[in-house]
């Protein structure tokens, strides 16, 4: 059995792509598009043994790799059909003014993502809502109000081409 370096919660990510072999991309593969399958059928997917494949997975998962395991809701099922991308600008540049906005984002509504970018923005948001008319009550409720904001331009999501939450392991 090898040893496996526990990296602790609060520690930053650390790339350990090049501690994984061709079995562990395949499961963390498998695992991205059905997470809900049980440890059998994952190992006979991935051509393990169950118990060999189990301790792939509890490493996998203690070096970082898989953070947790959700159920993908239906947006249009819980009442959140619209999806609105909002570039945001701020008056100031400074880390008060940015750590000020990340605190109040936080807290938007169906905000699903935030990120800093770079260019014409200095926030990218995803939020999720109902309908049009909830996404007006939101941006006067909430939107306007955020700190430190000069700008707030919104995109609305006419139609989804691709949206996926497996990220690409190449071999």
């Amino acid at each position: 059995m090898c040893a496996t370096k526990v990296r602790s919660k609060n520690a930053p990510p650390v790339d350990v792509s090049a501690e994984l072999d061709r079995t562990d991309k395949a499961i963390l593969r498998q695992l991205q598009r059905d997470a809900s399958l049980s440890n059998v059928a994952l190992a006979e997917r991935v051509h393990l043994s169950p118990p060999a494949c189990l301790r792939r997975v509890e490493r996998l998962k203690r070096l970082g790799l898989i953070e947790g395991v959700v159920a993908l809701l239906n947006p249009q099922a819980v009442g959140a059909g619209m999806l609105v991308m909002i570039g945001v600008v701020l008056d100031r540049s400074t880390p008060e003014s940015f750590a000020a906005f990340e605190k109040a984002a936080a807290k938007v509504s169906g905000c699903m993502e935030c990120h800093v970018v770079t260019g014409e923005f200095d926030y990218f948001m995803l939020i999720r809502t109902r309908d049009s008319e909830s996404f007006n009550r939101l941006h006067a409720e909430q939107l306007l109000y955020l700190p430190g904001v000069r700008q707030v331009r919104s995109f609305m999501v006419l139609r989804n081409v691709l949206s996926t939450t497996e990220l690409p392991l190449a071999l």
